[in-house]
């Protein structure tokens, strides 16, 4: 090969192998993916798991619920309908509560990831709850512990992060139409990147008091690219903490 042509094919190789490092999904110092960054599911999930229309509530959606029907009990399809006829008010979101799990990952505000080998904490805009996904290898802790956002303990099979979360206290809605589950609902998530700037998410829900049997979501997180992109602080949670709990007057302020 002629020395011109080497030059070129030497130049080619490196491209190449520049452009597969650059595609390659990123790794933490433990060589597991790290799915830190900023991230937003643009599924519009939240207006409802199920395939919808459009409505007063929001845009259409072809939903994230895999064969597109979440299986409820048929009491608590009542109770779905009420939450329903209810959810202006009823609603988690418009008392500024936290969104719950999953919930929080498919709302309409970003989500930051920040990725440990010991853990993977989930921080949302909406309310500013912080979740904590343990990788260390350490159990559910004994009882029923009422959480909003569940208690997570993960652990890696091959590049997917599977996650098992307990411990709910069945408060929390699934989107903003009524969907919910229970206190006993079982949820086990897993995570992979599909390239550096996507991660699939997905979510198996188990709730024996809601559901006739085990169904499940899926919905892709998108990195968010723009420069100097951040969690701006949503003072909704504060506004609706002093409609309910009024900050008293000093005398020497009246």
């Amino acid at each position: 090969m002629r020395p011109a042509l080497i030059g070129l094919a030497t130049v080619a190789f490196a491209g190449m192998a520049f452009a597969q490092t650059g595609n390659a999904i990123p790794r933490g110092v433990d060589g597991k993916p790290d799915f830190s960054g900023i991230w937003q599911s643009l599924s519009g999930a939240d207006y409802g798991l199920e395939p919808h229309g459009s409505s007063a509530d929001g845009p259409p959606g072809v939903g994230i619920v895999t064969g597109d029907t979440i299986p409820y009990k048929p009491e608590a399809l009542k109770q779905r309908a009420k939450n329903f006829a209810a959810r202006a008010t009823a609603d988690p979101r418009t008392k500024c509560f936290t969104l719950g799990t999953p919930r929080g990952l498919y709302g309409s505000e970003p989500i930051q990831l920040l990725q440990r080998p010991r853990d993977l904490t989930v921080m949302y805009e909406f309310g500013h709850p912080v979740r904590t996904i343990h990788t260390n290898g350490t159990e559910h802790p004994e009882g029923h512990i009422d959480l909003w956002l569940g208690d997570s303990r993960g652990h890696w099979d091959g590049d997917t992060l599977v996650v098992d979360v307990t411990d709910f206290n069945g408060e929390a809605w699934l989107d903003r139409v009524g969907d919910f589950s229970s206190d006993e609902l079982h949820l086990v998530e897993r995570w992979n990147f599909v390239d550096r700037n996507t991660i699939r998410y997905r979510a198996t829900f188990e709730d024996p008091k809601t559901y006739t049997k085990p169904w499940a979501i899926e919905l892709l997180l998108y990195r968010r690219l723009e420069p100097n992109v951040q969690l701006i602080e949503n003072y909704c949670a504060l506004q609706e903490f002093e409609k309910y709990y009024p900050v008293p007057t000093l005398k020497s302020e009246r």
